[in-house]
């Protein structure tokens, strides 16, 4: 809604273009003044103005035939014309009514350029009954209306009122003007403002038949409505049918309307499509949010290259690179099975200021996980990518031994783990926690003992993962008094011990018929965690099960019929 003063600069504006096209119409004489006084104030009816048009047929033909005589093209008249058009160009209305005014009162006739820049000066501010009272002086000036005139007319009839433009084409077919390229255009950008794609279809449909194309200004408006309510597929269909049957080309801005559809539908043809014409031809740079949303489209269909140029797009309108806008470009390249390029943007990042993590990995590792053999592979990429001098970062390493470990190989992982220094890599915290993790689920108690020591050597200081897969490793074990030691330090280092270590020991306890289980809820509870109803179903039976027991079935002894 506007602002007050917006609403009552608009009510004046209207009122002085009112008042200006009351003044101005009936020019002829003081009979046809006294005649348009009363047409001015009532409803306008298009039968009634179109009842007689051979008079007003007759008198057209006489008034232009005066005006080949004198000249027309160089008539006071033709300069009035010229400056209301002029005006009209600029949406000044009001100096049009002005000068239209000025017209009047200098006695020069109007013709039906000048009733049309008075229709065109009333539609644009929303004025039908002016407009159409103008139509009704022009009609009893014996002025005939030609095609401008009535799409003057539909266009400042509302756009929710589609009676009112049925009834303008109706008057049109009476005074035997055929619609052409141009009035469907106001049609089908109507329908189309609306939303009513599927009328608005069903009209662009029909312009062949006709004989007729569509518009630029038709299809834009058509492309861009089907863009706007996610039907991605449909506007470019419609974008690439308009520019082969069309000489025109549609501008940038529609085609990243379709662009911007296309990503967030993730239809990968169209994004490709979109994409060069927006950025190749028209030489435009999407927003970050379109590059992104093209990003994800690329990560999801394996498209690197696509997702590289967004890369570069970003640069280019100075976006800072962080994370989120890599980690599609390495998942586009694992969807690809570009593995040596994927590893390769863990060190670009990482020369760019961006600390990679296992997560941005994520796609390397669904790679690197299929089998032993992937990892072997995985392994011979970054041998490969060190020799070409390209460098490997410690995320490349560590995705390869979480790839060992996700296949339950610790030797595996322990092997890549002790040959890193052959890659100028050094260890992080994340090797050693997923070393552990290995650890846990072989049950290997000293293999754990050996790789906390490397780390404390490393001068790498234990986190909270660290103690805790720590603590899940001793409690592998039939003597797992240092898990004790391991929690302990763990509260003294200020690190509040997850719930996940609290159920771990208390089921440990519990199995093992050690009391200090209760010692471990209470304390559970005053970390401020919930006994969790698995864990409270564990100790209710004894150690049974984890949950109620499901329903037996109940046996229905058979009927015999």
């Amino acid at each position: 809604m506007l602002a007050s003063s917006s609403r009552n600069a608009l009510k004046r504006a209207q009122r002085s273009v009112r008042c200006a096209a009351v003044e101005v119409s009936a020019v002829a004489s003081v009979h046809e003044q006294r005649r348009y006084a009363s047409a001015a104030q009532s409803t306008f009816d298009y039968n009634a103005a179109a009842l007689n048009p051979e008079r007003a047929l007759r008198r057209s033909a006489a008034r232009n035939a005066e005006s080949n005589l004198r000249g027309a093209t160089h008539t006071p008249l033709a300069r009035y014309n010229m400056q209301l058009a002029t005006l009209m160009d600029y949406k000044q209305t009001n100096k049009a009514m002005h000068l239209a005014r000025k017209m009047k009162q200098e006695g020069i006739e109007p013709d039906v350029t000048t009733y049309n820049n008075i229709i065109a000066a009333c539609a644009h501010e929303k004025l039908v009954k002016e407009a159409h009272a103008v139509f009704a002086d022009m009609l009893a000036m014996g002025i005939e209306p030609n095609r401008h005139t009535f799409h003057n007319l539909m266009k400042g009839i509302d756009v929710k009122d589609q009676d009112d433009l049925h009834e303008v084409l109706r008057a049109m077919e009476e005074w035997g003007i055929l619609p052409n390229e141009f009035t469907y255009e106001i049609i089908i950008t109507r329908l189309a403002h609306m939303q009513r794609l599927e009328l608005a279809l069903q009209y662009l449909a029909s312009l062949p038949r006709l004989g007729l194309s569509p518009t630029l200004n038709t299809a834009t408006a058509v492309i861009t409505t089907a863009a706007n309510l996610g039907f991605a597929r449909l506007a470019v269909d419609l974008s690439l049918a308009f520019e082969q049957m069309s000489v025109r080309r549609l501008e940038g801005s529609t085609w990243s309307d379709v662009l911007v559809s296309c990503a967030e539908a993730l239809y990968a043809d169209g994004v490709g499509l979109a994409w060069r014409r927006v950025v190749h031809e028209h030489k435009m740079l999407p927003d970050e949010g379109c590059c992104i949303q093209v990003l994800h489209t690329a990560a999801r269909h394996g498209l690197p290259s696509l997702a590289l140029e967004v890369i570069e797009v970003l640069k280019r309108i100075e976006i800072v690179w962080c994370e989120h806008h890599i980690a599609p470009v390495i998942e586009a390249m694992c969807q690809h099975d570009e593995l040596k390029e994927a590893m390769m943007m863990l060190s670009y990042m990482r020369q760019n200021d961006i600390i990679p993590t296992l997560e941005t990995a994520t796609p390397i590792l669904k790679l690197v996980s299929k089998d032993t053999d992937a990892v072997d592979h995985a392994w011979g990429q970054l041998e490969i990518l060190y020799e070409e001098g390209q460098g490997v970062d410690v995320v490349a390493l560590n995705v390869v031994i979480q790839g060992a470990i996700v296949l339950r190989d610790l030797q595996r992982a322990v092997g890549t783990y002790k040959a890193c220094g052959r890659l100028g890599v050094k260890p992080d915290i994340d090797t050693y926690n997923l070393l552990l993790l290995g650890c846990i689920d072989a049950r290997h108690r000293e293999l754990g003992d050996r790789l906390l020591s490397d780390m404390k050597e490393a001068g790498i200081k234990p986190d909270q993962t660290t103690y805790e897969r720590m603590v899940r490793l001793c409690l592998t074990q039939s003597t797992y008094e240092d898990a004790f030691f391991y929690l302990e330090e763990m509260k003294t280092l200020g690190m509040v011990p997850p719930v996940t270590i609290y159920e771990a020991l208390i089921r440990k306890l519990y199995s093992v018929g050690d009391v200090r289980y209760k010692i471990a809820l209470e304390e559970m509870k005053e970390c401020g965690y919930d006994v969790s109803p698995r864990l409270k179903s564990f100790v209710e039976s004894g150690g049974s099960h984890d949950g109620p027991q499901a329903a037996q079935p109940v046996s229905v002894e058979p009927v015999l019929l």
